[in-house]
């Protein structure tokens, strides 16, 4: 698997760019009336049913595994899914795609003050170098100088994405090695989409869509559009190419290409939307992208020689997102 470190790559990019474009498909779902509730329920609910049956097979009957793993994949879908996905897209609401999808990333920082105040690990010179530039590329990005519009919900709901983020991060950490990913994913997306449904049918969250034409990149098109773009392209492809990219690359290696995934995101906002984020809110999403980088390279250099990948750790996804 490891000779093939090329095709690794492109998968991993792949994966990039297909999580990437989930902001833009929201925005146009959002700005025809749909909640964000909906559109997470949508995409989620739609991608768990073309997963299911790969799930299956990668399971191969093990019903056991996938029972002893229920809590673990039922946590993973409140907070790496509904919880993530909910914040990310209701931040899209207010911001930027790109700045909404930055403020999420700072749950790599979560992670890290997490693991010093729960466990002791204390982080290394790299790490606190690479998250005092993340900090300090926040204060760029929330652009406290004023030179763009400052929107303190979007801002929560970023940091909310965030928590999301980082709780994915920790759970990951924790589960089966026996668990396939797809099954993983599957069963997540499947849990995220069933509690939100449920909560929203008690009136605790707004759950409205309109089923008419949405504008998406200027143009008036169905809104099957963008609920294909979500389920499909930034859901299926993307899982299904991180997983493929991880198992030839390794989680650790291919999720630090998945770094990427904000540069895509801010260049298809750019092309699909005419949205770009301030001078200032730039540079501070490059601080904030080398400062994760720093974080996710002082994790590699610091840990012991990564074994041969297999399919059954979890893909390291911004949106798991």
């Amino acid at each position: 698997m490891h000779s093939r470190p090329a095709a690794g790559a492109a998968l991993a990019l792949l994966s990039a760019v297909t999580f990437a474009t989930s902001g833009t498909f929201a925005r146009s779902l959002i700005e025809a009336g749909w909640s964000a509730e909906s559109a997470v329920i949508a995409r989620v609910g739609v991608a768990a049913l073309v997963l299911a049956i790969p799930a299956l097979l990668s399971l191969r009957g093990r019903w056991s595994v996938l029972r002893g793993n229920a809590t673990s994949i039922g946590m993973f879908g409140l907070l790496g899914v509904a919880l993530a996905q909910v914040c990310f897209f209701n931040a899209v609401r207010y911001l930027p795609v790109g700045v909404a999808l930055l403020l999420e990333y700072l749950g790599i920082i979560l992670v890290v003050g997490w693991m010093w105040l729960r466990h002791g690990q204390r982080p290394r010179r790299l790490t606190v170098a690479g998250s005092v530039a993340a900090l300090v590329g926040l204060a760029f990005v929330l652009d406290l100088a004023g030179t763009a519009d400052f929107h303190p919900v979007g801002v929560l709901w970023g940091l909310g994405a965030a928590f999301g983020l980082a709780g994915y991060f920790v759970l990951a950490g924790r589960v089966d090695s026996r668990l396939p990913s797809v099954a993983m994913a599957s069963g997540g997306m499947a849990v995220g989409a069933g509690v939100l449904l449920l909560v929203g049918l008690t009136g605790l969250l707004p759950l409205h869509a309109t089923f008419g034409d949405v504008t998406f990149a200027g143009r008036t098109t169905s809104w099957l559009l963008p609920i294909a773009g979500l389920s499909l392209v930034a859901a299926v492809i993307a899982y299904l190419a991180g997983i493929a990219g991880t198992r030839i690359l390794g989680p650790r290696l291919s999720s630090f290409v998945g770094l990427t995934e904000v540069l895509f995101a801010v260049l298809i906002a750019w092309l699909f939307l005419n949205e770009l984020p301030t001078g200032w809110q730039l540079f501070g999403g490059a601080l904030i992208v080398a400062g994760v980088a720093l974080v996710r390279l002082d994790e590699l250099r610091g840990s012991p020689a990564e074994p041969t990948p297999v399919s059954s750790e979890p893909v390291l996804a911004l949106d798991a997102r």
